[in-house]
């Protein structure tokens, strides 16, 4: 397939058991299918009275993809990987930059399926998108967040090398929980021995749309 005018779709991050490939209008029926139960969404992303709450999680998925790409902009951009594990798609990886050309900062979040998770693939999907960042993208800081008692989602993090960035109250429903934030360099990155194992490939070709030349 040509995708000379939206070259992020040939985007390809390779690992050790995982492939990362954008998202594509096409695999959004099967993302929203494997979406877990215990993924938090957007609290203010659309809904629909007339649709049931596990239709409304769908439909979430499919604006949030659209929405990316249509706000795209150099300067604010969400990448949406697919994870693929010997061609079955098993989650999520997102990678976006805010004022990127300035800050030089990456955020991440992502997903897998249940069966999926407990085999370190959590960590092969980060150490991608972390490897597209501080290589071709030129990043100096990765940051993420995830709820405190959220230990898998932090203990990702902690593995390839980011270290705690304070800890914030947030709304969480009709209550409040407490969200740790964590925060990596490209020296801590380059130390940690994972960008060696990552190949990226396609970059190239997309770095006139994050300014990069």
């Amino acid at each position: 397939m040509d995708h000379r005018d939206w070259p992020m779709f040939a985007l390809h991050l390779t690992t050790a058991d995982l492939q990362l490939r954008h998202l594509t209008e096409g695999h959004l029926a099967a993302l929203a299918a494997i979406l877990p139960d215990d993924v938090e969404q957007d609290p203010s992303a659309t809904s629909y009275p007339d649709l049931d709450a596990e239709r409304n999680r769908r439909v979430i998925v499919h604006q949030d993809y659209w929405r990316a790409r249509g706000n795209w902009r150099p300067e604010s951009w969400a990448l949406s990987f697919g994870v693929f594990r010997d061609g079955e798609l098993v989650g999520y990886q997102g990678l976006e930059g805010e004022d990127f050309a300035k800050l030089r900062t990456v955020d991440s979040s992502s997903f897998l399926t249940v069966e999926a998770r407990g085999h370190g693939l959590g960590k092969q999907m980060r150490a991608a998108v972390l490897a597209l960042a501080f290589g071709p993208l030129g990043a100096r800081f990765a940051i993420t967040s995830a709820w405190t008692e959220n230990h898998a989602s932090l203990g990702v993090s902690r593995a390839l090398g980011y270290v705690s960035n304070g800890v914030t109250a947030h709304r969480r429903g009709d209550a409040a929980g407490e969200m740790t934030h964590m925060r990596l360099t490209r020296e801590q990155w380059l130390t940690s021995g994972w960008a060696d194992r990552v190949v990226v490939a396609g970059a190239d070709e997309c770095k006139a749309f994050f300014a990069l030349g």
